[in-house]
């Protein structure tokens, strides 16, 4: 039906413009730059360092094992990565209350990826100003050579992102070389190209779109905000009437303030937004607009910290709590959840022992021995294979008759054995008596007991 004067068409979905947000400098640049290094380069090295032989982290997950700095944690240890990832989440939480989501602006991998992504991109096609007038320029050869030139430097550093992620589940230094020799397994080459097509695709592509309808942070984050957190905000009372002027005018008797409305903290943020409309839920946090805005303020001879960290009680004139109890409850949350995983990687056994009861034959006797049967369970938490040897105690001439040789149990594998303990028919009284299960191994490094009984009958046949 043709349109008519009263009637109108709606654009349920409209294309999202392209974002070209401009480089800056300034301290919280210098720190993102900082942070992205840190991160990339823990994510990038990492699993090509050893330690004691071992990658320094390995997710094993064919041997389910998990390597972290000489730990290993086996299946048995899932509660341990259960706390871990419960502190990591507290971790968020805190930060989030404390200055809001300085985990997105700074930490992210959204974030850093795109920041490399950004940069690959200004190497190959220039600035802000003319990667706008490239892209709506007509195809040449000089366009050509800068999109190629893009997508190679994109392409190659999306793989090698691939090659790392799957290098943390397999041996990398096993993984390269199969790599260059075209042995992969199917699993290991779908991971490879989905992980660094991912990257591709996010960090090249979709960006921002990812922080502003992806992200289920950006949803929740106002349920951790008060109005004493800390956030970037725009300090409309100072810069409001905004307007234009040269340095020298005199903008207070032309009823102006601070802002001279040039759209630099528009041009610079990486979502698109114009911060000076209040705080909204595609802010990142990343404290673009602060930087560029301080050096609009320097260049004008006005104070700097138009737009600024500040919580909603400060803009407001209100007294302001940046250390309140929300704060302390998350530190106090952290500390325990550390303290207990501390005690239980200290503490934890790396050999462990249980023994049950045979329930279907309570004793045999055997010429003048009575004889008990046990099920022993060995689990060796180790990285190497342990040589263990069974001996029993407790009774006087007490002996183990079977396991009669030492037990080999695997790096992270557990034994079932059948477990026969011997007593002479004279040795102790009737009934259910104290005994002890003594496991140690070749070296005599590693040992455990294990308390259980030994049964004598009153009147044995």
């Amino acid at each position: 039906m043709a349109n008519t004067p009263d009637t109108q068409t709606i654009e349920l979905y409209v294309k999202q413009p392209k974002v070209y947000p401009r480089e800056t400098t300034g301290r919280f640049s210098r720190l993102r730059v900082i942070a992205a290094w840190v991160l990339l380069g823990l994510f990038y090295v990492l699993p090509w360092i050893n330690w004691g032989g071992q990658q320094v982290v390995l997710f094993d997950l064919p041997g389910r094992q998990f390597h972290f700095f000489g730990i290993t944690l086996w299946p048995q240890d899932l509660f341990i990565l259960s706390l871990l990832l419960a502190m990591a989440a507290l971790t968020l939480f805190f930060f989030t209350a404390l200055a809001g989501r300085l985990w997105c602006g700074f930490a992210c991998p959204q974030t850093v990826w795109t920041e490399v992504f950004l940069w690959m991109e200004r190497v190959t096609e220039g600035k802000r100003n003319q990667r706008i007038k490239l892209d709506k320029a007509p195809w040449t050869r000089d366009k050509i050579l800068r999109k190629s030139s893009k997508q190679f430097l994109w392409i190659t550093f999306a793989l090698w992102t691939g090659f790392t992620f799957v290098g943390f589940f397999v041996p990398i230094r096993d993984l390269g070389p199969r790599v260059l020799s075209f042995d992969l397994g199917g699993w290991e080459t779908f991971w490879m190209f989905f992980y660094g097509f991912a990257t591709y695709g996010n960090a090249g592509y979709m960006r921002e779109q990812v922080c502003k309808y992806m992200c289920p942070y950006a949803r929740f984050q106002s349920a951790m905000f008060d109005a004493d957190s800390l956030v970037i905000s725009y300090d409309a009372e100072r810069g409001e009437p905004r307007g234009g002027r040269s340095k020298n005018a005199d903008y207070r008797a032309a009823g102006l303030g601070d802002c001279v409305d040039c759209t630099a903290c528009v041009q610079v943020c990486p979502t698109g937004i114009d911060i000076r409309d209040g705080l909204q839920i595609e802010c990142i946090a990343c404290a673009a607009c602060i930087d560029v805005c301080d050096e609009v303020m320097d260049r004008m001879n006005y104070p700097r910290g138009l737009i600024r960290y500040t919580t909603d009680n400060a803009v407001n004139q209100q007294p302001t709590r940046v250390l309140r109890p929300r704060i302390f409850i998350y530190l106090a949350a952290l500390a325990l959840l550390a303290t207990v995983i501390g005690v239980f990687l200290t503490g934890r056994d790396p050999l462990i022992a249980d023994v049950l009861r045979d329930r279907s034959a309570l004793y045999r006797l055997v010429d003048t021995e009575l004889e008990n049967s046990y099920s022993l369970k060995l689990t060796n938490r180790t990285d190497q294979t342990l040589e263990l040897a069974v001996s029993a105690e407790g009774l006087p001439g007490i002996r183990v008759v079977e396991p009669n040789r030492d037990v080999r149990v695997a790096p992270g594998q557990t034994a079932d054995l059948p477990l026969t303990v011997a007593l002479p028919l004279t040795a102790a009284d009737p009934g259910m008596q104290p005994m002890t299960i003594l496991i140690r191994d070749a070296d005599n490094e590693r040992s455990t007991r294990v308390e259980t009984r030994f049964f004598i009958p009153a009147n044995p046949d």
